[in-house]
């Protein structure tokens, strides 16, 4: 099974260390963090992850511009983001699919089912860890 690899950019460090720990500790995934916008556009030029989680209210850079730059990137159409943000109930299907954002999570959100929401956008499975059998 391969481990994906997901780029989670929010500048909050609260958010940042749960999310890590709950898809690092519950499907094994490998979490990137970047605190800005302009950070995960210069950790895209040295790491290619399997998804992009993205919080949608950060400073510095507002979303329209990070996505624009984000696909600008030949790269970077491979790679589905979703947003996770307290405004992800603000956003219709029709806005989403404009952004080129597959789905969006609301924060706050349950830790323990955020990987299951995260498959189901995707369209990944989750294979579980094999337990040894005595």
């Amino acid at each position: 099974m391969t481990i994906k690899t997901i780029l989670l950019i929010d500048d909050e460090p609260t958010i940042r260390e749960l999310v890590q720990i709950c898809l690092n500790d519950l499907v094994g995934w490998k979490v990137i963090t970047a605190a800005s916008a302009q950070a995960a556009l210069q950790q895209l030029e040295i790491e290619c992850p399997d998804a992009i989680l993205l919080d949608v209210v950060m400073p510095g850079m507002d979303i329209t511009t990070f996505l624009y730059r984000f696909h600008e990137r030949h790269s970077a159409k491979l790679i589905p983001v979703i947003l996770l943000s307290v405004l992800a109930d603000w956003f219709t299907s029709q806005q989403l699919q404009q952004l080129g954002v597959v789905e969006a999570i609301a924060k706050p959100f349950n830790p323990l089912t955020l990987p299951d929401q995260i498959t189901r956008a995707l369209g990944w499975s989750v294979q579980p860890e094999c337990e040894s059998v005595v």
